[in-house]
C-alpha cells in the first residue's frame, strides 16, 4: 500500500497495478484514490471499465493502445476478471508491451501466483494484497474515526464492538456511522450503546450454536438455525459457515497444543487477536478427533445435498442434533 500511496503523492505512475484480497473496502478506497489521481475529475473518455467474466481481452487491448485524448494518461480500470485465475496467455503477453501513456487496473479477489500474468504484472508494475486488519489496525482507525466526531469510546464497548462487527472494514463502517447517529447527544460511547445499536454478523450467530452444541444445549442450538432461517440465511450458507468454523477451531486447537501463544497463532492464520482468543475458549469444549469428524461430517452432508440425496435444510438439523446430543 505504501508504494502506490508513493506513486500518488509524486504523480509518477506505474504501468500496471494489481489490486486483490479478501478486504474489500480497502481496495476500493486505494481503486478510488489511484484512479482520482490519474484522471482529472470527470474525464471519462480517457477511462475504460472492464467488469465480470467473459471480457474481451483483444478489445480491451485495442483500448489500451489507443493514445489519450488532451490528458497525460489513458487508465483501464478491470475488475472481477478472473483472468489472473485462469490463464490468459494473450494479456500475460501484451503486460510487457503496455504504452507508456496507458496505465491499467486489476482489482480481483484472488490470484494464483504461479500464473504468466501475475508474474508479467509483478515484473513491469506493482502488486498489493489488501488482507483482514489486526486487532490493533482497526482500533486505530476506529478510534481516528470517532475523533473526528468528537466522541469515545470505553475499552469495554471497543471489545463488543469488534465482536459483533468482526474484521470486515466496510461492515464496521456502516455500524460505526449508526452508532455515532445513536449517541449524537453523548460524548462516550458505552457497551449498552453497543449493545442496543449494533446489529449481529452471521458469524456470531454460527458461533453460539456451535457453542451450544457443544455444551449440548440442542434446543437453544436448533432455536438459533430456526433464527437464521427465519432471517433468510439458505441452510448451504449456513451449513458453510459451520464447517468453516469447525475448520477454524481444529486449526487454532493444534496450534495451541503444540504450544503457540494465542499472539503467535493470530499472526499464523492471519487472524485478529479476539477473534483467536474466541476460538481457543471454544476449542476447549472439544477434542480434536471430535473436530475432525465434525468436519467430515459437514463435507458428507454439503456432498449429500448436492446429489439430491438429502433435503438442505435437514441436512444441518441432522449435524445440530448429532453434535448436541
Amino acid at each position: 500500500m505504501k508504494s502506490v500511496v508513493e506513486d500518488i503523492k509524486k504523480g509518477s505512475f506505474k504501468p500496471v497495478y494489481l489490486f486483490y484480497g479478501e478486504e474489500a473496502y480497502l481496495k476500493q478506497q486505494y481503486k478510488n484514490r489511484l484512479k482520482n489521481a490519474v484522471l482529472p475529475e470527470g474525464d471519462t473518455i480517457n477511462l475504460s471499465i472492464y467488469s465480470g467474466k467473459g471480457i474481451d481481452v483483444k478489445e480491451m487491448i485495442a483500448q489500451a493502445d489507443t493514445m489519450p485524448f488532451f490528458a497525460e494518461h489513458r487508465l483501464l480500470l478491470i475488475e472481477d476478471s478472473g483472468f489472473f485465475k485462469n490463464a490468459n496467455q494473450q494479456l500475460a503477453e501484451y503486460i510487457p508491451s503496455i504504452p507508456e501513456e496507458t496505465i491499467m487496473l486489476f482489482v480481483e479477489s484472488e490470484v494464483d501466483k504461479r500464473g504468466k500474468l501475475y508474474k508479467a504484472v509483478s515484473k513491469k508494475g506493482s502488486v498489493v494484497e489488501f488482507t483482514a486488519q489486526n486487532e490493533q489496525t482497526l482500533t486505530r482507525w476506529i478510534l481516528g474515526i470517532l475523533k473526528t466526531e468528537g466522541k469515545m469510546i470505553t475499552s469495554g464497548a471497543m471489545k463488543q464492538f469488534l465482536e459483533k462487527t468482526g474484521t470486515d472494514m466496510e461492515r464496521i463502517r456502516q455500524e460505526l456511522e449508526k452508532l455515532i447517529c445513536y449517541c449524537m447527544e453523548k460524548e462516550s460511547i458505552t457497551e449498552e450503546d453497543v449493545a442496543v445499536i449494533c446489529s449481529e454478523q452471521t458469524e456470531n450467530k454460527i458461533f453460539d450454536m456451535i457453542n451450544a452444541m457443544a455444551e449440548k444445549k440442542q434446543k437453544k442450538a436448533m432455536e438459533l438455525y430456526y433464527d437464521l432461517l427465519a432471517l433468510r440465511e439458505p441452510p448451504m450458507r449456513i451449513l458453510y459457515l459451520i464447517t468453516r468454523q469447525f475448520n477454524l477451531l481444529m486449526q487454532v486447537k493444534e496450534l495451541s497444543e503444540e504450544g503457540y501463544s494465542a499472539k503467535t497463532i493470530s499472526e499464523r492464520l492471519k487472524m485478529a487477536g479476539f477473534i483467536v482468543r474466541n476460538c481457543l475458549r471454544q476449542a476447549e469444549y472439544f477434542s480434536l478427533k471430535t473436530l475432525k469428524e465434525a468436519l467430515q461430517d459437514c463435507v458428507r452432508m454439503e456432498e449429500a445435498v448436492k446429489t439430491g440425496r438429502m433435503n438442505d435444510v435437514m441436512s444441518v438439523e441432522l449435524l445440530l442434533v448429532k453434535y448436541s446430543s
